[in-house]
């Protein structure tokens, strides 16, 4: 009797880790959101090169998958797209590590239209 418990009940850890990805694509209007950024762990880390003094030593942890989102720009108007939330460990310019720090990026048609954190 145990036994057969103990199968059922890893048969349905199984098929529970077998489940479709709970978190779909969210659903956003491409015309004002951009297209969907599949891609957006490329998007960040090569965007990320640009804006870290030492992007070889970065070690990045994504908090976040992209949802539609939108922020200020220097304007006063909107800038919308795919927000990705991330936090950053990276060296720098002395050569030592920062700590985890929290950032964002705003992704609007595969690229990184506003980034949070950089001071811009």
């Amino acid at each position: 009797m145990k036994r057969i418990a103990l199968a059922l009940f890893l048969a349905a850890l199984v098929s529970q880790g077998c489940a479709a990805d709970p978190s779909p694509q969210p659903t956003a209007d491409p015309a004002v959101y951009g297209q969907y950024p599949t891609e957006y762990l490329t998007i960040v880390k090569d965007w990320l090169s640009d804006q870290l003094i030492d992007p070889s030593s970065a070690v990045i942890e994504f908090t976040s998958q992209p949802k539609p989102a939108d922020l200020p720009s220097g304007d006063g108007k909107r800038v919308y797209g795919y927000l990705v939330e991330f936090r950053v460990n990276s060296r720098n310019r002395f050569g030592g590590y920062t700590g985890f720090q929290k950032h964002g990026a705003l992704i609007r048609n595969g690229q990184v239209v506003r980034g949070t954190g950089f001071g811009y």
